[in-house]
């Protein structure tokens, strides 16, 4: 399998560590809402060749709580969190979109980890990157109003969905959000009466993207 375009340390590896992770990694394809990694399973390295993906974590009570999001060209780390000495992580890994993935076993990828600087250094690197993002999700859940929080989401699905007609559910913002769909929903039906969004049945429409910008900001 090519793996070239998605590892950017792929020319610093020998030819026997390409050929290695090359020759073991295989090609997956998940449908929308198939859960790809459950907590503590080590599934091994998940590179997004297509589609998109969704870390969340998951209280006691059962509500999840979306942490980052995977496209494509993105490399999923946590899902071989177990290759990684003293380090677990009870994340789950769902398919968002329907996906095609190319996944390198953890033991192969660990094996040419502890032989390869660039490789460790490189997959460092991409751990503090993922870090970063829970560090900055907590400071937003800690100082953020949930009205912030659930405008600036909004903006942020359109971005990625370049439209502003988002075919949605409360239950799944409240998802992604980590508050109940209730609450989801009276901030939806006070945003709809501000004139920031028109609601319909599975989709949430913004009409006023500068009114949400300022409200996010």
């Amino acid at each position: 399998m090519e793996l070239a375009a998605y590892l950017p340390v792929w020319g610093r590896l020998t030819r026997a560590q390409q050929e290695a992770l090359a020759g073991n990694a295989v090609r997956r394809s998940v449908k929308k809402g198939e859960i790809i990694r459950n907590g503590a399973d080590c599934t091994g390295l998940l590179l997004v060749l297509e589609g998109q993906l969704r870390a969340y974590i998951l209280s006691p009570e059962g509500r999840e709580m979306t942490i980052y999001r995977l496209f494509e060209r993105d490399v999923c780390l946590f899902s071989a969190s177990c290759m990684l000495r003293s380090i677990q992580f009870d994340v789950i890994v769902e398919a968002e979109k329907d996906s095609e993935l190319a996944v390198i076993p953890a033991d192969v990828y660990k094996r040419i980890l502890e032989e390869s600087a660039p490789l460790s250094n490189y997959t460092n690197e991409m751990m503090a990157s993922r870090f970063s993002d829970v560090m900055w999700l907590i400071e937003q859940i800690l100082w953020k109003s949930f009205d912030k929080r659930l405008a600036a989401f909004l903006l942020e699905e359109a971005a990625i969905e370049g439209t502003n007609t988002l075919q949605t559910t409360h239950e799944t913002l409240g998802k992604h959000l980590g508050n109940p769909r209730e609450v989801v929903t009276r901030m939806l039906r006070y945003f709809q009466s501000e004139g920031l969004v028109r609601l319909s049945r599975g989709r949430v429409e913004i009409v006023d993207e500068a009114g949400l910008r300022r409200l996010a900001e």
